[in-house]
């Protein structure tokens, strides 16, 4: 990288801190800090939805398949799309309904504090890996830019998520969730026709890659493993507890629809443009190998763009791949003092709840960190989330997911088919091998660990309707929900300024990043068309953002 590529970074780096900090007095209280106020924007809380979901694994995850598979990893993230509409139509206002703060809170309510217990410790153990997995990319991607050890850079970005986090809470995450989108949409719609010129154009791309680098699927990803996936997808974004916690701050059930279904939406066209830049660089270099091929993505941008812009990538790439890690803290430190910390000290006061909540980031934070520097030991990060997701993801969230529209689960079926699945899920993984001397295929193990909890989950549905049985504590849940009180008028007010406020920050981030684009575009040897044209646009948009959410008495 060049010295306009660091100033770039650098100061990209800082807008999002600053962002991020801008909200420290929206998280003084416990519910501020894990909710915002109840009242997210939905278009906000699709877009942080997407972030966090998306960001995992583009990257580095799935940009390495592009890079060796081609047209395969689009055919993967497409199962997230029909995911996403799924669960906005139908499992989104479930969660919305129920009124909890966090998904163990409405477990508590439903199925029993000793069932809500154990998922807890469940959740949280599966969670350092799952955060771990998010923050190793972002290492991964600045490692491959600038030449630092892989070390530094988890321990760099690592730092900066925890601290801003920590100050800021649910509504620094969102925010800053909603910058990193549009400034990222904007760099990939640069990086796409650049990366083109680089090859010669699209036939010139088509003319240097395989003839099966556009086929939907490969022996490794089968049609098999793709419905499974698009199955497993469903149930972890609708279940995973840092999801729903986008679709339990929104106002109301169809704020959590929408929510929902934006997510979707948005993952019918992204695949395509997130996973060009590595395809293409196959036609640049096609001899990357073993985990060298997770840097595939990278290297096209520092291929095709100017000095600056690749900084600025850089940065977009960086904290969106590091807005996975946002939530999963958020949502980690949020279960551990909603409902660890404040069942063992229910009289602590607000002060209390959010120093707890505070240094509580921060341990999850340094667990996970280290959790990332062990990722290479692992096998890579490629192996560690698919490896993991299929393991865990189905078992620890279906059964929940269930008890939203069964009236017959009891916290003993659900605990039980949990503890079952992933029973039978690590022993074919890990005891079938030595053993028995075989092993399962990809999809082998994405189809194990979907379609075992749901049939057990549906046998146990079937023996309580044949004895016609229905859950004493669903009745008494049903109950209790009556007589939940609502938000009152104070509430409400202080979450629409909230909102207000939150807006005008993300105008203001998008106008200043619009800006920069511009002038880094000014400056380019070429390309300086699409440069200057899309940070114009980004620049006009963040105006109309921060203007539209200005009180009325100081607009002109």
């Amino acid at each position: 990288m060049q010295t306009l590529d660091y100033i770039a970074i650098s100061l990209f780096t800082a807008g999002i801190l600053c962002a991020g900090l801008l909200f420290a007095r929206s998280g003084r209280t416990m519910k501020n800090f894990f909710s915002a106020g109840g009242a997210v924007p939905w278009g906000m809380a699709g877009l942080s939805l997407f972030m966090g979901f998306f960001s995992a694994g583009t990257f580095v995850v799935w940009g390495s398949i592009a890079y060796s598979s081609g047209w395969v990893a689009v055919t993967i993230q497409w199962t997230m799309c029909a995911a996403g509409l799924i669960v906005g139509l139908l499992i989104a206002p479930r969660w919305r309904r129920t009124g909890a703060l966090t998904a163990a809170e409405y477990i508590a309510a439903r199925l029993g504090l000793g069932v809500q217990k154990t998922y807890t410790l469940l959740f949280l153990a599966v969670s350092l890996f799952t955060t771990g997995s998010f923050l190793y990319p972002v290492g991964k991607i600045l490692e491959v830019s600038t030449s630092l050890p892989l070390e530094a850079c988890i321990l760099l970005i690592g730092g900066i998520s925890i601290l801003y986090v920590t100050v800021g809470g649910l509504r620094a995450v969102v925010v800053t969730d909603v910058l990193q989108f549009v400034i990222l949409f904007a760099a990939v719609a640069i990086v796409v026709p650049l990366a083109f010129d680089e090859v010669g154009g699209v036939a010139g791309f088509q003319d240097k890659v395989p003839d099966t680098f556009f086929d939907l699927t490969n022996e490794e990803y089968s049609w098999d493993f793709m419905i499974a996936f698009g199955i497993y997808n469903t149930i972890f974004l609708g279940g995973n507890w840092a999801y729903v916690q986008r679709y339990t701050t929104v106002r109301d059930p169809r704020s959590a629809r929408k929510a929902g279904c934006l997510f979707g939406a948005l993952y019918t066209l992204s695949p395509v443009l997130w996973m060009l830049p590595p395809m293409i660089y196959y036609a640049v270099d096609p001899t990357l190998s073993g985990l060298n091929d997770e840097g595939a993505y990278l290297l096209m941008c520092r291929e095709a763009l100017p000095a600056g812009l690749l900084g600025l990538m850089l940065g977009g790439m960086i904290f969106a791949t590091a807005s996975s890690l946002n939530a999963t803290l958020n949502i980690s430190a949020a279960v551990f003092t909603n409902d660890i910390f404040k069942r063992l000290r229910p009289r602590s006061g607000e002060r209390t709840l959010v120093r707890t909540a505070r240094a509580s980031t921060i341990a999850f934070g340094v667990l996970a960190v280290a959790v990332a520097l062990l990722i290479p030991r692992m096998g890579g990060v490629v192996n560690v989330v698919i490896s993991v997701g299929a393991l865990t993801g189905v078992p620890l969230y279906l059964p929940v997911v269930w008890s939203l529209f069964s009236r017959r689960q009891t916290g003993r079926t659900v605990l039980g088919v949990t503890g079952l699945s992933l029973a039978v899920n690590l022993f074919f993984k890990f005891g079938a091998p030595p053993l028995f001397g075989f092993s399962l295929t990809r999809a082998e193990e994405m189809i194990l660990g979907v379609g075992f909890p749901f049939a057990a989950l549906a046998l146990c549905e079937l023996r309580a309707i044949g004895r016609g049985s229905v859950s004493q504590r669903y009745l008494e849940y049903r109950a209790a929900r009556r007589d939940a009180p609502c938000a009152d008028a104070t509430q409400r007010a202080e979450s629409q300024r909230e909102n207000a406020y939150s807006l005008r920050v993300a105008g203001a981030g998008i106008l200043l990043a619009g800006a920069a684009i511009v002038a880094l575009g000014a400056a380019a040897s070429s390309g300086q068309g699409v440069v200057c044209g899309t940070g114009a646009a980004l620049a006009a948009a963040g105006a109309v953002i921060y203007y539209r959410n200005k009180p009325k008495q100081n607009r002109l």
